[in-house]
């Protein structure tokens, strides 16, 4: 589905050097790294919103530089770490911005348009606050609202930066299984930037490890999120070792 191809890019320095990868449908992959590596500029990438130079990246065949804006966010839906909400929408209207690449004419939405804004709340369980202001939700719910409108634009590619930044626990778990069950079901595909080490091990099909712009590892969590991978990245002292109920590598941290 995606195809990144010796991608680099700069500023007044570079921020990424010769990235190549792939992304199949039905896969969740999980970008890691330290702060600073690369990892959000890799998904404006990804979105079209910034340009290889060089490098080139591809979706289902065709370089993004070939489709329009509209084009491409009927085909990739992008979520940043940071949304700046300007006007004081109900939560339902905000989610329901996700169809405008899909809305033609007068710009009324459709019934269709209705039915996948009521589909996309009712998957990340935002119907309880549907008529509130999206500016009076917590933080929490305002990122389960972000991707609910996310889902309701119908891509065929999700791009989430720190998705579950300001979730607790439970809420966590439950974003992310739901995206690999997305995944999974529709036949899509995920890039999910984090920070959540055993989130990325638990769900992930392939992860992505960047380093000060510089890809370090790629490939199933069992295989890249090794100690001495994990400890060179972050430098921290850390144990790795096998969840005992699901198998995926865990990761423990140490302050000693």
């Amino acid at each position: 589905m995606l195809s990144v191809d010796h991608v680099s890019f700069s500023y007044d320095k570079a921020v990424l050097c010769d990235i190549s990868f792939n992304v199949r449908a039905g896969e969740l992959l999980v970008v890691l790294g330290p702060n600073g590596s690369g990892k959000s500029t890799l998904l404006h990438l990804l979105n079209g919103e910034l340009k290889p130079d060089p490098g080139t990246v591809t979706f289902e065949g065709k370089s993004l530089d070939q489709f329009s804006r509209r084009e491409i966010a009927q085909r990739i839906s992008y979520v940043p770490q940071e949304s700046t909400i300007r006007f004081p929408l109900t939560v339902t209207e905000f989610i329901l911005q996700g169809r405008f690449a899909h809305i033609r004419g007068l710009g009324f939405e459709s019934e269709g348009d209705l039915e996948a804004g009521r589909e996309a709340m009712r998957l990340t369980s935002t119907e309880d606050f549907a008529d509130r202001r999206i500016n009076e939700i917590s933080g929490g719910e305002r990122q389960r609202v972000l991707l609910a409108r996310a889902l309701a634009q119908n891509a065929r590619l999700l791009l989430l930066d720190e998705l579950t930044a300001n979730l607790d626990i439970s809420f966590q778990v439950s974003m992310l299984e739901m995206v690999k069950r997305l995944t999974n079901s529709r036949k899509i595909a995920a890039v999910v930037v984090t920070h959540e080490l055993n989130l990325a091990a638990e769900f992930a099909d392939s992860v992505l490890l960047l380093q000060k712009g510089e890809l370090v590892g790629l490939g199933e969590p069992r295989d890249v999120l090794t100690e001495q991978r994990l400890q060179s990245l972050f430098r921290t002292k850390l144990m790795v070792d096998q969840n005992p109920l699901s198998g995926a590598p865990r990761i423990t941290f140490s302050a000693q």
